[in-house]
């Protein structure tokens, strides 16, 4: 009974995606049209297809069926209907079910959802992966806190994720997930999914505090360690009259373990001579493609010291009439250093020269081989919006928030002129990259119109997203402390983004519900520039392109248990700024004036996603299969291509790839009291997607040798599982386990080996978490991570096995 619904899903959605998707070139003049992705999130109750009842005329009980209805107290977003895919997790489920250290762990168990989280604290490469899109695209999802983006859409890729640290584990209520860009709500950068966090705000008085510790012994290679550090937080608030204020702090104290490797592959070495030191410590292994290769030393391990401050406050002009205002601010301190494992005869550390022996082979290590950094951030977020809640004819809400770099420092020893590590941790000439000025605000006024005696809901408004890129390397004297002095390279750009929706939720009847929207965009790049050493300045031109975006969707009631909901939508996703502007550097930290690699005319992403879910609902269960397709014309992505002014030559880019197409499935099964155990709780699913290159001009050795591939960092299957228990009111266990399958990260597929430095590997591991209330007001909490100690890869390599515990304080 359970496979009939997938079944017709997948028919259904075939059908439907034969109408929307035509062949190569066939649409090339349907306009470019943007989308968004579904309803607005909101704290509260959410009434989903097949779970809530009402009575109809007759007194038979029937459902708000195919329609997601989001509602509540919260004061961001406007309630809206979709029939889409949504899944949600509750504070309550994050502190029985999750060691959660940073606010990307709440995502931890929903489906086909992976942030790619290195250590805690990860405040540069925790991209959010979603169905279609992998942890290389960070510009395919939007992340928001109580409405406020989060989503870093500055530039795509891992130095751009969504600045989580905005957010502490403490502070979340809830997080919404909206699958696919079916709304017309928002950019089409909400093409794999948005998250919303929404924090607490309290009604009466109310104090929180919470210390908790992390433990990681780490071996790999020569590195043996332990690594850890601890986290600690408080939070009050309280209502007064019209007045709710909440404030909350949090510092952390991490060290990560290594995260880069020292490598020299052995087809480079040179025949021995008498200048030759001979060492030992290395370690031979394969790199990504199988080509042996020597590890030389551990780089990258960070020491992250963050801080975090959060002030929220609500004023209640009447029950229907609410402002709210959000400060936040966050800062980090981080210092990247390195391990040699080399030793010479006499035990000690070596670090570089011109002739090392390595293996029987002579190498030569640079002064930079070991790299060290430093990074100092401080960043401030402002959010304030008007909302009325009426639920009658008419509501609206008028919302403004920026995201400002205050101070976005980072340090490094450059090379020619730099001294090898550890004499550079004294100081000695470097680069300072300074990205103050850099950030986003966004402006928008909503409204939802519910006309009396009518069956449609009218959702509509305007938006404006404004992004500016400062970026300024400059030489120092010092690269530890040292102020800025000759400038090396100067990037900037700024886009924008002004758009206007309306979309039209419509109950034909009580089992049939229908959707269609409609978002108008005009997006801009402007001021484009960058200025080399000497001073000379290159400009772009003003770019300025409008878009349409339609989508619609269906939601119909099968039976009492099973509903159906079919939705599909066109998104557009513009380029950022560093997409456009960020070139200019060689591969050897040389600026190249004319460099081609920068390209100001890109193209936006275009592509169809539809979906169909049939869902199976009972008192304590429910099943759902999802099958997805996603069909993406030129998708952005870093290739090679022919240089036009010079054919022989090749050029390193961001370019367009001309079609990236992606089918799967999705199961998601929820059951209360499961096989009858009382207080047995299971939340699980499995994805499957194949996601395939079927046309594309560049390449990454040789023309063709893409097309036919899998989409970097894709997996074909994903899985999830968390069981909890309650076993006694006070004490809770829970047990979880992720799996994902090979992967690649490369576009031509030529990267087999997963299980190395810079290989994309599969992976299976295991949590565990046990939860106690020791009396009214005191809980303590522990837990292990990557239980089975699975080493595993994403360019990086993941924790190892790691201990928590907590202690918690409320009141």
């Amino acid at each position: 009974m359970m496979f009939q619904p997938s079944l017709l899903s997948m028919a259904l959605a075939a059908a439907f995606s034969m109408l929307h998707h035509p062949a190569a070139g066939a649409c090339d003049d349907c306009g470019d049209e943007a989308t968004a992705a579904s309803a607005a999130i909101e704290a509260g109750q959410v009434a989903a297809a097949g779970n809530s009842a009402t009575a109809s005329a007759s007194g038979t009980p029937t459902r708000n069926l195919g329609i997601v209805l989001i509602a509540g107290n919260a004061t961001r977003s406007l309630p809206s209907n979709i029939p889409t895919t949504m899944e949600s997790v509750t504070a309550e489920e994050i502190a029985r079910t999750i060691n959660a250290t940073d606010a990307q762990d709440a995502l931890k168990y929903l489906p086909s959802l992976l942030v790619r989280k290195r250590y805690i604290g990860d405040y540069n490469h925790a991209v959010l992966s979603t169905r279609a899109s992998g942890t290389g695209n960070s510009a395919r999802s939007l992340v928001f806190a109580d409405g406020i983006q989060l989503s870093n859409l500055l530039g795509n890729g891992a130095g751009f994720t969504p600045r989580w640290g905005m957010v502490t584990p403490e502070e979340i209520e809830r997080v919404d997930v909206l699958y696919g860009p079916f709304s017309a709500a928002y950019s089409g950068n909400s093409v794999g999914a948005v998250v919303d966090y929404q924090t607490r705000m309290p009604k009466t008085f109310e104090a929180h505090a919470k210390v908790g510790i992390f433990h990681q012994p780490f071996e790999l290679y020569n590195s043996s360690a332990n690594y850890g550090g601890y986290q600690a937080s408080a939070s009050i608030g309280d209502r007064a009259g019209a007045l709710a204020w909440w404030v909350n702090v949090n510092h952390l104290d991490s060290e990560g373990q290594p995260l880069t490797f020292i490598t020299k592959l052995t087809s480079t070495g040179k025949p021995v001579n008498a200048a030759t030191l001979p060492v030992t410590g290395n370690v031979l292994d394969a790199d990504k493609s199988n080509v042996p290769w020597q590890i030389l030393g551990a780089g990258t391990s960070y020491h992250t010291q963050q801080d975090h401050a959060k002030l929220k406050l609500a004023y209640d002009f009447n029950p229907e009439l609410r402002a709210t205002y959000s400060l936040g601010w966050w800062k980090n301190n981080a210092v990247g250093g390195s391990a040699s494992y080399l030793r010479d005869a006499g035990g000690n550390t070596v670090y570089s020269g011109a002739n090392i022996g390595i293996g029987g082979k002579q190498y030569t290590i640079a002064n930079t081989d070991f790299g060290q950094n430093r990074d100092r951030l401080e960043h401030l977020m402002h959010g304030l919006a008007l909302k009325s809640q009426t639920r009658g004819v008419f509501d609206f809400e008028l919302a403004a928030s920026s995201y400002d770099y205050r101070s976005d420092e980072a340090r490094a020893p450059n090379a020619p002129k730099s001294l090898s590590r550890p004499a550079a941790d004294a100081g000695g000439p470097g680069r300072i990259t300074d990205l103050r000025g850099t950030g986003w605000s966004n402006l928008s006024a909503k409204g939802v119109w519910r006309p009396s005696g009518s069956t449609h809901v009218l959702d509509f408004g305007l938006q404006h997203e404004r992004y500016v890129w400062q970026q300024k390397v400059s030489d120092t004297a010092d690269w530890l402390s040292g102020a800025a002095g000759a400038l090396f390279t100067d990037f900037s750009g700024k886009t924008q983004l002004s758009s206007a929706f309306v979309q039209d939720a419509w109950a034909i009847s009580p089992q049939l519900k229908s959707v269609l929207g409609l978002r108008a965009e005009q997006w801009q790049a402007t001021e484009g520039n960058k200025t080399a050493a000497n001073g000379k300045p290159v400009s772009f031109a003003t770019r300025k392109e409008q878009y349409l975006s339609p989508k619609a969707a269906l939601g119909y009631e099968l039976s009492e248990a099973w509903t159906l909901k079919l939705s599909t939508g066109r998104a557009v996703r513009m380029p950022t700024a560093g997409e456009l502007y960020q070139g200019g550097v060689n591969a050897n930290g040389v600026y190249v004036p004319n460099d081609p690699s920068t390209n100001p005319n890109l193209k936006p992403e275009k592509g169809w996603t539809s979906e169909l879910s049939a869902t199976w609902s009972s008192a304590k269960q429910q099943l759902r299969s999802t099958l997805f397709h996603e069909d993406t014309r030129d998708a952005l992505y870093s290739q090679l291509s022919s240089n036009p002014a010079d054919p022989a030559k090749t050029i390193s880019s961001v370019q367009n790839i001309d079609r990236i197409r992606t089918m799967g499935v999705e199961l998601a099964y929820n059951a209360e009291d499961f096989l009858s155990a009382r207080g047995l709780e299971l939340q699980s699913s499995l994805t499957f997607a194949d996601s395939e290159i079927l046309e594309n001009a560049g390449f990454v050795s040789v023309p063709g040798d893409t097309v036919g591939k899998q989409q970097p960092r894709v997996p074909k299957w994903r899985a999830t599982l968390v069981a909890s228990y309650a076993i006694t009111p006070a004490l809770s266990a829970s047990y979880g386990l992720r799996y994902s399958g090979p992967q690649y990260g490369t576009l031509n597929n030529s990267d087999p080996n997963g299980f190395t430095y810079q290989g994309f590997s599969k992976f299976f591991t295991t949590d565990l978490r046990l939860q106690w209330r020791v009396a009214k007001q005191w809980t303590v909490a522990a837990g292990i991570d990557n239980l089975n100690n699975y080493r595993y890869w994403a360019f990086h390599p993941y924790p190892q096995r790691t201990y928590h515990a907590e202690l918690k304080f409320d009141l």
